[in-house]
């Protein structure tokens, strides 16, 4: 494990960078973190040889995608190695494909898919949505997880309901936060909001608190806008 932990990425790809806690402009910060500035990064790719069993993984993946047809290097657009755990990134288009492969390739095995878990990355452009979906294989007692971008314009990604049924009401609650559109799920719809509900809470743009707090007939701001103390 030790070998795989070195293998990360040293130089992250910078995408922006925030200020205060909440990273509101023109807003009073209660937080005390008003002066905060971090750069808003991604963890970039990672250069093979990974270590340990990512190369066999890959490998695999790469010749099973060749003898369906599929061109490996546009269906897999990079990997990442982080504290000893394997991302991939896959083309949104070829999303099924390489999941029905990862599940049923005999030196692969990954049977379950633990959900899909949406990420929006407002600044990075083209990019802005991400769904990351973890897999393990019980068989051969492995992990790996696939991720996908979106951009907002256009914020389609494929259903993997079919190749993982159990992904059904996860799918359903990433469409209903982050407001991904899961092509080709029989029955998208909200699962925690309201049906009538307007937006996807868990975007970056979307308003801080939500539905306004009254407490005694006052009604209580968003953190973001209330008035900061000097």
């Amino acid at each position: 494990m030790s070998d795989i932990r070195r293998q990360h990425d040293d130089h992250p790809e910078i995408i922006g960078t925030r200020t205060g806690l909440f990273g509101a402009d023109g807003a009073g910060d209660t937080s005390g973190y008003g002066r905060l500035v971090q750069q808003v990064e991604l963890g970039g790719t990672t250069a093979p040889p990974f270590g340990g069993y990512f190369d066999e993984l890959l490998d695999t993946l790469r010749s099973a995608l060749a003898r369906h047809d599929v061109n490996p290097d546009a269906a897999i657009e990079g990997a990442q190695v982080h504290v000893g755990e394997l991302t991939v990134f896959v083309a949104r288009d070829c999303l099924p494909i390489v999941a029905g492969i990862a599940r049923d390739e005999p030196d692969l095995r990954f049977e379950l898919c633990r959900g899909v878990s949406g990420v929006h990355y407002p600044d990075d452009p083209g990019r802005e949505l991400h769904a990351v979906y973890p897999l393990q294989s019980i068989t051969h007692n492995r992990v790996v997880r696939l991720e996908v971008c979106a951009p907002d314009a256009d914020p389609h990604i494929p259903s993997i309901c079919r190749v993982y049924p159990t992904n059904d009401w996860h799918e359903r609650e990433t469409y209903d936060f982050f407001g991904i559109i899961f092509d080709g799920h029989h029955s998208l719809a909200r699962i925690e909001m309201p049906d009538d509900w307007e937006g996807h809470p868990q975007r970056k743009d979307y308003p801080l608190g939500g539905v306004p707090v009254e407490y005694k007939g006052t009604t209580v701001a968003p953190p973001d806008r209330r008035r900061s103390y000097h």
